[in-house]
């Protein structure tokens, strides 16, 4: 049978429950004595929640966050499965830790930096956007007046329902604007015509002009 994939989160959990005195998902940690992995792997080997793989990762979760590596001071003990001091922690593993510490708090610090940077750049563009959408709105209506006038100047024919057929070219009316189009069928009052873009629109027979 397939093992159940359980997040690092979900493994701490577990610890936390099975062992309280050494592991503890708020507030200080505990530094974990030296070897901590292999007994775990021990005195889990028959548990189905948890592989080795999975129990590695959650070990590497738990002792990267800041709090754990806060709690990695010259001097303090480390405690074993049942919350009992084991060896002592040296000035080498303070330092490293108080290192490790520092350079992810730092990258920390710069990626919340860069994402203020981002964050305000696509906001400046969009109003940037906004703007120029706004500015151009007056010219655009100025050309569709212009076009109005224009059109306004042809003189439409309607043409008769019976005098339509497939293949003629004609004008038709489609919103406020007559459009360039080629007859495909007619059935009685019912048109289809081509516009020059390669559509194809059904309209009425009223709706057929020539100039």
């Amino acid at each position: 049978m397939e093992t159940k994939r359980i997040t690092s989160k979900e493994i701490i959990s577990h610890l936390v429950a099975k062992y309280p005195a050494c592991f503890t998902l708020e507030g200080p940690a505990k530094p974990l004595k030296i070897g901590i992995f292999q007994e775990l792997a021990a005195e889990l080997s028959d548990d189905d929640k948890v592989s080795k793989t999975q129990l590695r990762q959650a070990l590497r979760h738990y002792t990267s966050s800041w709090r754990y590596l806060k709690a990695i001071k010259l001097g303090s003990h480390r405690i074993n499965l049942a919350g009992e001091d084991a060896e002592l922690i040296d000035e080498e593993q303070a330092n490293h830790a108080a290192k490790t510490l520092k350079e992810s708090q730092d990258k920390f610090a710069n990626k919340k930096t860069q994402d203020k940077k981002e964050n305000k750049a696509y906001k400046g563009t969009k109003a940037a956007e906004k703007g120029s959408t706004i500015t151009s709105k007056p010219k655009v209506k100025a050309v569709q007046a212009k076009k109005a006038v224009v059109k306004e100047k042809v003189k439409l024919t309607q043409l008769e329902a019976n005098a339509l057929s497939a293949g003629m070219k004609v004008l038709v009316q489609v919103g406020n604007s007559p459009l360039d189009a080629t007859i495909t069928e007619v059935a009685g009052k019912d048109v289809s015509v081509q516009l020059v873009s390669g559509m194809v629109v059904k309209t009425k027979a009223d709706k057929i002009f020539t100039k």
